[in-house]
Parts: structure tokens; C-alpha cells; sequence
């Protein structure tokens, strides 16, 4: 930039000037305010050094100088960012990748808050319906009661009355008496109206007595009056007799009309929410809460599974017959009795003891849970196991088919029961929350609602609707709202932070938002790019870290961060207009932009014989899917957002494959069954995006088992002989060498309540995570904790001579990962980079034995990478391949898919629309179709061969 930054107004653009922080070497940089901006470059250049640890952590910093003497307490301790000066800053909202929360009770719902408005909408506009008759249910009122006598003309005669309600112990003298003592003086019964006082203490008396027995109703005459249209204090009257005739009715009120022509009519009325003799709980806001003890399901407590019989494992292979042993439990010599007598008298009650168990309607599956009178079902079966605990083989034998099973209370909607009798537009919230938020949509759109509800709910709806759409709007129409917030992958999640903010329209801040067209489809980023730019066009500065090439060109300005990655990234490579990127000498990113590097279509596809085939799919949007899965190739999943991918994958492929293996798994979904060559694959790993360690100590040197043989080397040095140090002084997991003060954290988490814990550098080890005598133990002029803070690629040059060292950080460096130090800790890597350390674990020699045949599933491996990156990381899958393993990855990027030996594209559409196979086969028959997204994109990388 030939303009110095000190000259600009920070007014006009966010300054940085001489920002040093991790490998960023010096850079000046000026970011228009307002605008989109995209900052790109290879993995581990800088980008997010700039970005979340620059910009974020200042605007952050700013943000708690402005709040009360309790957070700034902390500030004199809270670091700022290494630069000069940082000028401009607006308040700051970092949208990031990582799936922050692991809470059962956080959902797509919650976390939107659209299940806040909802609650509120079914609380003050819901009605509730009869399960019984379908009837509405209400409740009567002082109010309603006038009306109803009111609605009669001028002059008719009026009875107020109100059952006598005998109190436990009293006999029935004593209530009259209690009620004269009360002031009224007449009761009605067997149509008469009498004086008390005139009742003799047998006769009548006991008349009234006996009637009362019968269950003949005894009432209290409270007061008489006629209708007067236009005379307020009758009217007053008349609504005092009905408030009097409540409270001693104990919520019952009879009015009797007598008309003019001496008819008689009479009306119970109740002020309790009651409808055909079952008592209903009024609408309120924690009626329709999860997470309060108050609307939650009493089974599961609100978390919609419990801990029941797995049907998959006490039924682990569909495809057999009861005569053939489905029944796991019962195959065992002792417990083989159960089954004797469904075998013997199966022909009495017509059920197929020979037929296979996935063919069986679900009628006959229901009976050999419930059983009938000719043989006792599983249920029974593992009661009785239950019974018998005391003994250790039952124990064992229950635990062996226990596993997390749908609720079967609130059928894992996590509400009570009674929540889904209110109802609107036809609709509970429990179906609601249970359809996709495409559909939710419509409904909205199409619900209708009295004038006086639309004035109550007005508010409501528009926060409601705003969210949704937006929800919509950035491809994730095909989540549900009780969807768990935890099973979403990384891009998922930035995408319903997003429209949360969206929906919140703030303005005047600036928005980070770390790689969000991760997890679409090239044919939603459009979609994706519409709503950055509204978010701009409402006044915020949105900034994305980003490589996606449409959301590069849609943008206002790009600022390149490289060359390379480290310590030889770190500069500003370029920034501009993305048509100004004319020179591609300047970086990676424009020579891929101007193909003059690129990731080559490989020469021939992989053959394979072997296979697995999953057999009528059925779970979610899945429809009765039978897919075949090749075995020794490399084969990629792919369709638009929401197609059903993840759920034949996560849901159905790897838990049924998994317990096949003899593995233990959470429940699968619908399928009718698994066959194949699943012996030729010895067990199954899932390569996904979760953390690759729980605690901040996990780091990747520890991952891929580097760092014993680091230990040891220090533990080996003469100093360390002549103290005695053992490899255990060099970990920071263990007492012994470790700053006591820190536990070997390097630093300290400091709880701020109201907002996310701060983490400050430790002052005793000063962020060494070392006591000072074991960093006295050196080799090669570098102590311990100097040599954690080595990049991958400057610790391969370092221990050149350790092949032992160098052998396990090779993989590290293979996978794109050579910018990582050795010390990170995990909870600091994004989705993609936890992903890829586990990559290069496998790759390691030694952690997978020889013989072992693995099927890999990678999820959205390109999370977080550059083109030149994704080059690097697929060398690595094929080196996988080509020892003999398996790989499945689901992907949307098309630098991966045409490097693929098969393809399973889903579609054609999202959610309902979606769930199809669309097209099996490899990617140069795959361009040759019309009417597919995926083939549409797929072509612009594979020209369609002519003839």
C-alpha cells in the first residue's frame, strides 16, 4: 500500500500498524470499515494470527475496559495484542468454527433462541386440546359467566347456585349449619328450593341426606336476580354471586335461567382448565421448558435418551431368522428357554419363526419385545435379568445390550406430555421442533391467527420469522430445532451464530468469521455471500477468513497473508480488489487463481472388487437407500447441504459397521440390514473434526507419541545423569519438573462470570511451563521448553540426526500441519487442523500394524486448508489407499471430489427433497450428467471427454 497508515482515518478503516503476533512479521495493515473483507493464504500464514489473536483479542480487550471494576481488575494482567497500535477498532464478534459447547440440552433451538420465542408464543396464544375428544379445553371466568347470563333478555329470572361440597368428617347437619352460619339461607335439591331453617333434624332432613348419598346434587342457593341490560350495579351483583359461588364451590358455578315461558335452563360453569374429567395444566413459559424440572420429561429429565436396551445390539444382524439366533441374548445355552417357546407355539399366533428379522412387520417386531400368552417377550426377558443383579454374570449380560436409546416418554422431543396438548395453527411445539426449519418456515407463512392473537403475538412472530429465514438463508433449512448443538460439525455451527447475529441486527461492529462456507455445497455459497453482504449493508465490518474462490471474489477487498506458512508466512502478500491480483508471483493463492499451480486430475481411477452394502436406509430425510460402499479406493460422499450425507454416514454406516466389528457404538438408525465383505476390514476409524485431546495439555507432539521420545533424549543429557532426572522431570502432565504454580499449563484461567474465561501468562515459569533447573538441562543449545515452542517444520531440522523424532513429525509436516508447534496446545487448533493431526497419527509407522485393513471416514478434511494445502493432505489419504486401507470422505470440495476413484452423490435437494442416490460412479460418468449440482461444479474442473 503505497499510502503510510498513519495518514488514514480511523474513522474510515481499522488500522493496524507493526503487528507482530505469533509469525506476523511487522505487517501494517488498514481495513476499510464497513465492507466485506477477506483475509486468505495458506494454513498457518498468519491469517488468523491477524484476524482472531490481532483484531478480536483488542476489540475483546476494549470491550471489558468499558464494563465494572470487577473485570477490570483483571486488565492490567490481560495481555495486549503485540503491535504498535491498533486504531478504529469496532466492537468485536469472533464467529468461530469450533463447537463450543458439549451441553446435552443445547440445541439448534435453543442456541438461535428461536425455542425462547416459541415457549413464549405457546404460552400466551396456545390452546389446548382434549387427547380424549379433540376438544378445545377452557376454563370459565367471573367475566364469562356475565356474558353468558347477560346474552338473555331484559327481565328473565336468574338462580346463581353452587354444589354443596361435603367436607371429610362433617356430617351433613353440621354444613348446613356452617352454612347458615355463613349467611345463606336456601339449598336447591330434587328440584325445590328449601330453607335451611326449615329442615327438622329427620324427615326432610334425612330425605336430603339420603339424596345427597345417592349422588344426586345438593346446591346452594347464593343469590336470585333477572337480567338488566343497562343497569351496572346488577350487573355488579350478579358478578359478585358468581365470584362467592366459586370460591364455595370450590371452583363449580350453576346458573339456572328461567324464561319467560317458565323453561328452565341450566349451565355448569368451572375456573378449572379441566375437559372430559382429566385436569390440564394451563399454558405457561415453563410448561414448554426442557430445562426446567417444571416441563420436562420425567423419564429422561429433558435430555431425550436414556440409558435402555439397545435393539441393535440384542439384534445385531437383522438379516437372520428367530430360528436362526437374531435374538443375541437367547443363543447361550442358558438362556436358551426363552426362545423354546416362541419356536414351539409361533404357528399359534401366525408369527415367522423362519422369516429373516429386517422382513418381519413392525407389528410381529413389537410382539417379541412385549411377548403374548404363548411365550414371555424381551422386555420381560431383561426384567428379569434385572432382578438379578446380585449376581455378577447378570450384571455383566445387561451391560453387554445397554446403550443410549430414544426416550420412550416424550419419544425424545425431551417435554412432557402434556406440552404437546397445546396447540397452534394444528401444531404442537413437539412437532414443531421435530420438522426441518424449511418446513417450519412454511408453517409460519402459512399459519393464521384471530385479530386478538395476531396483536399479542405480533412481536413474537417477527423474531420467530427473522430467524428462521435467516437460518434458511445461510443452507441449513434441513436441521431440525431439537437438533443437539454438539453433533453439529464446525461449520454447521458458525452458520447458526451467524444467523443468530443476523437476527439480533446489530450494527456499527465487527463481525470475524472463520471459514463459514465450510460444510456447504458449492451451490449454497451464493446463499452464504447474500447474507455477509446484508450484514455489511446493515453497518457492520464483516471480516472472513476465508479460501472459498466465489466468497473471494465477492468480496470488497482480500488481504493475502504468505508467502508460505511459519516462520515463512507472516507478511502481506497482497491487498486489494481480487481483479487486481494480476501478478501471480505474488502468492499461492493467485497462482492457483490463475492456474499456474493446480491439483491435478490423476491419470487413471482405482479398480475395486471388494465392498460393503447397507440395505434400505431409512433414517431421517433417507429413503429406503440401498448403497454400496467400495472397499481399497478412495470414495467420497457428496450432495448439497443437508442431503442426507452425514446421516448415512454417522447415523447408519459407522455405528451398524462398528458393531459388526465387535465394537461398542451409539444407537444406529433405520436400516434393514449390512452386508458385504466386512471381514476384509479390521476395524473402522472415524477421522472427525472433535478436539483431538479434552485437556489444554493435549498437544500434537503428545498425539502422535513425539514427545516420550523427546523425554527421553533430554533425560539422557550428562546434566540430567548428574541430577537424576528421569523422562517424567520433562512432562508437564506429572509432578516432579513442572511449574508447580501452573500445573504445567504455561498459564492460568482466570473465571470471569459474565463472559468467556480469560487465560493469563503464568507469572512464576513466566509461560515456560518448566521449573527454572530442569530448563537448565539443554541439548543442541535448546532446553525443553524451547523446543516445544519449534514449528513441526523447524523441529524436523532440528532433531535431523533423532530419526526416531523425525520419523513420527514427518506425517505432521505431510498433512500441511509443518506450521503447528510442537507445544500448541489442542484446544487452540481448529476443526480441520484436530482433524488432520489424527490423519497423521495413522501415518505414523507402527501406530497401524501391518496386517490390520482399515476403513478410514474422513468429515470435511479440507476444513481450514488452501488449495496448495489440499494437495499435501491428499497425497496423504492416497498413502493411505495405497497400503492397503480404506477411505470413505464425505466432502464438498471440488478439488477433492475429482481426485476421487468413486463418487456417492445424495440429493437431489436438502431435507425432505433430499435422501436419494443420485449417482454412483467415477467422477469422469459423473460430468456427463444433466440436472446435478454436484456434476454442474465437478465439470468446470473435468471437461467432459466428446463422444
Amino acid at each position: 500500500m503505497s499510502i503510510s497508515v498513519d495518514q488514514l482515518d480511523p474513522k474510515q478503516y481499522i488500522i493496524v500498524k507493526g503487528a507482530k503476533v505469533n509469525n506476523l512479521k511487522n505487517i501494517d495493515v488498514a481495513i476499510p470499515r464497513n465492507k466485506l473483507v477477506v483475509i486468505t493464504g495458506v494454513s498457518g500464514s498468519g491469517k488468523s494470527s491477524l484476524a482472531f489473536d490481532t483484531l478480536f483479542a483488542e476489540g475483546q480487550r476494549m470491550y471489558v475496559e468499558s464494563l465494572s471494576s470487577y473485570a477490570r481488575q483483571f486488565l492490567g494482567r490481560m495481555e495486549k495484542p503485540e503491535v504498535e497500535y491498533i486504531r478504529g477498532v469496532c466492537p468485536a464478534i469472533a464467529v468461530e468454527q469450533k463447537v463450543n459447547t458439549r451441553n446435552p440440552r443445547s440445541t439448534v433451538g435453543t442456541t438461535t433462541e428461536i425455542y425462547d420465542y416459541l415457549k413464549l408464543l405457546f404460552a400466551r396464544v396456545g390452546k389446548t386440546y382434549s387427547p380424549v375428544s379433540g376438544n378445545l379445553v377452557t376454563k370459565d371466568s367471573v367475566t364469562s359467566v356475565v356474558n353468558f347470563i347477560q346474552s338473555f333478555e331484559e327481565g328473565v329470572r336468574v338462580m346463581t347456585l353452587c354444589p354443596l361440597k361435603m367436607k371429610e368428617g362433617r356430617s351433613l347437619a353440621e354444613e348446613l349449619k356452617i352454612l347458615l352460619q355463613k349467611g345463606f339461607t336456601r339449598i336447591l335439591f330434587n328440584e325445590e328450593l328449601t330453607f335451611i331453617e326449615d329442615l327438622p333434624d329427620n324427615g326432610n332432613f334425612e330425605e336430603v341426606y339420603d339424596l345427597a348419598k345417592k349422588g344426586l346434587q345438593v346446591d346452594i342457593l347464593i343469590d336470585r336476580n333477572t337480567v338488566k341490560q343497562n343497569d351496572e350495579d346488577n350487573q355488579y351483583r350478579i358478578a359478585d354471586s358468581i365470584q362467592t359461588a366459586f370460591f364455595e364451590g370450590e371452583g363449580d358455578c350453576t346458573i339456572e335461567i328461567i324464561q319467560k315461558n317458565k323453561e328452565t335452563i341450566r349451565k355448569n360453569f368451572s375456573d378449572r382448565f379441566e375437559a372430559d374429567g382429566i385436569r390440564f395444566e394451563e399454558p405457561s413459559v415453563n410448561l414448554f421448558s426442557f430445562n426446567n424440572p417444571y416441563g420436562a420429561c420425567k423419564r429422561c429429565e429433558g435430555f431425550g435418551n436414556i440409558l435402555g436396551i439397545d435393539e441393535d445390539l440384542v439384534i445385531p444382524d437383522k438379516s437372520l431368522s428367530v430360528y436362526e439366533g437374531a435374538i443375541a441374548p437367547w443363543r447361550s445355552e442358558s438362556m436358551k428357554k426363552w426362545q423354546v417357546p416362541l419356536l414351539k407355539n409361533g404357528i399359534k399366533f401366525d408369527f415367522p419363526i423362519h422369516r429373516a428379522y429386517s422382513d418381519l412387520s413392525d407389528e410381529e417386531k413389537q410382539v417379541l419385545w412385549t411377548g403374548n400368552e404363548y411365550f414371555e417377550g424381551l422386555n420381560a426377558f431383561f426384567k428379569h435379568l434385572e432382578t438379578q443383579t446380585h449376581k455378577i454374570q447378570y450384571r455383566v449380560l445387561l451391560s453387554r445390550y445397554r446403550g443410549r436409546t430414544v426416550c420412550p416418554d416424550c419419544k425424545g422431543t425431551r417435554l412432557r406430555k402434556d406440552a404437546g396438548y397445546v396447540k397452534i395453527g394444528g401444531k404442537s411445539i413437539i412437532e414443531l421442533v421435530l420438522l426441518p426449519v424449511s418446513e417450519v418456515v412454511t408453517f409460519f407463512e402459512a399459519l393464521e391467527l384471530t385479530d386478538y392473537e395476531k396483536a399479542i403475538a405480533k412481536r413474537i412472530l417477527v423474531e420467530i420469522e427473522n430467524r428462521l429465514m435467516y437460518l434458511t438463508r445461510v443452507g441449513l433449512g434441513y436441521l431440525t430445532l431439537n437438533r443437539l448443538t454438539a453433533t453439529l460439525s464446525g461449520g454447521e455451527y458458525q452458520r447458526i451464530k451467524l444467523a443468530t447475529s443476523l437476527g439480533s441486527a446489530l450494527v456499527g461492529s465487527m463481525y470475524i468469521l472463520d471459514e463459514p462456507s465450510i460444510g456447504l455445497h458449492p451451490r449454497d455459497t451464493h446463499n452464504l455471500i447474500s447474507v455477509l453482504e446484508e450484514l455489511r449493508d446493515l453497518g457492520n465490518t464483516v471480516i472472513v477468513v476465508e479460501h472459498e474462490e466465489e466468497v473471494m471474489r465477492a468480496a470488497d477487498q482480500i488481504i493475502d497473508i504468505g508467502p508460505d506458512a511459519g516462520i515463512y508466512g507472516g507478511e502481506l502478500s497482497f491487498q486489494g480488489d481480487i481483479f487486481n491480483m494480476d501478478n501471480p508471483d505474488i502468492s499461492h493463492t493467485a497462482r492457483y487463481l490463475h492456474n499456474v499451480e493446480k491439483i491435478d486430475v490423476p491419470s487413471y481411477r482405482r479398480k475395486w472388487k471388494k465392498s460393503i452394502r447397507v440395505l434400505g436406509a431409512k433414517e431421517n430425510n433417507l429413503k429406503n437407500l440401498d448403497v454400496e460402499f467400495p472397499l481399497n479406493i478412495i470414495t467420497v460422499i457428496t450432495g448439497v447441504s443437508g442431503s442426507g450425507k452425514s446421516t448415512l454416514i454417522r447415523k447408519i454406516f459407522y455405528p451398524a459397521l462398528t458393531k459388526q466389528l465387535g465394537g461398542y457404538s451409539d444407537e444406529s438408525g433405520k436400516m434393514a440390514g449390512m452386508e458385504g465383505d466386512i471381514k476384509a476390514i479390521s476395524h473402522i476409524e472415524f477421522v472427525d473434526q472433535n478436539p483431538i485431546g479434552k485437556s489444554s495439555r493435549s498437544n500434537p507432539v503428545t498425539y502422535v507419541k513425539a514427545y516420550d521420545v523427546v523425554r527421553q533424549l533430554f533425560a539422557d543429557q550428562p546434566l540430567s545423569k548428574q541430577r537424576g532426572y528421569k523422562p517424567a522431570h520433562f512432562s508437564f502432565n506429572v509432578d516432579g519438573g513442572r511449574c508447580e504454580a501452573c500445573q504445567g499449563e504455561g498459564e492460568i484461567k482466570v473465571e470471569m462470570q459474565f463472559m468467556a474465561d480469560i487465560y493469563l501468562k503464568c507469572e512464576s515459569c513466566k509461560g515456560h511451563r518448566f521449573k527454572d533447573e530442569v530448563l537448565e538441562v539443554k541439548y543442541h543449545e535448546k532446553n525443553i521448553a524451547e523446543i516445544l515452542e519449534l514449528s513441526i517444520d523447524e523441529s524436523i531440522e532440528f532433531f535431523k540426526e533423532q530419526k526416531k523424532i523425525v520419523n513420527k513429525l514427518k506425517p505432521l509436516q505431510e498433512v500441511g500441519l509443518g506450521y503447528v508447534k510442537l507445544g500448541q496446545s489442542s484446544n487452540t487448533l481448529s476443526g480441520g487442523e484436530a482433524q488432520r493431526v489424527k490423519l497423521a497419527s495413522f501415518l505414523v509407522k507402527g501406530n497401524v500394524k501391518a496386517t490390520e485393513k482399515v476403513l478410514f471416514i474422513f468429515d470435511e478434511p479440507t476444513t481450514g486448508l488452501h488449495f496448495h494445502d489440499i494437495n499435501k493432505l491428499m497425497r496423504s489419504i492416497s498413502a493411505l489407499v495405497e497400503q492397503g486401507h480404506s477411505v470413505i470422505i464425505i466432502e464438498h470440495n471440488m478439488e477433492v471430489i475429482k481426485l476421487a476413484d468413486w463418487i456417492i452423490d445424495l440429493g437431489p435437494e436438502g431435507g425432505k427433497d433430499g435422501g436419494n442416490v443420485c449417482f454412483a460412479g467415477t467422477p469422469e460418468e459423473m460430468v456427463k450428467l444433466k440436472d446435478n449440482y454436484t456434476a454442474k461444479y465437478l465439470s468446470e474442473k473435468i471437461p467432459a471427454k466428446k463422444g
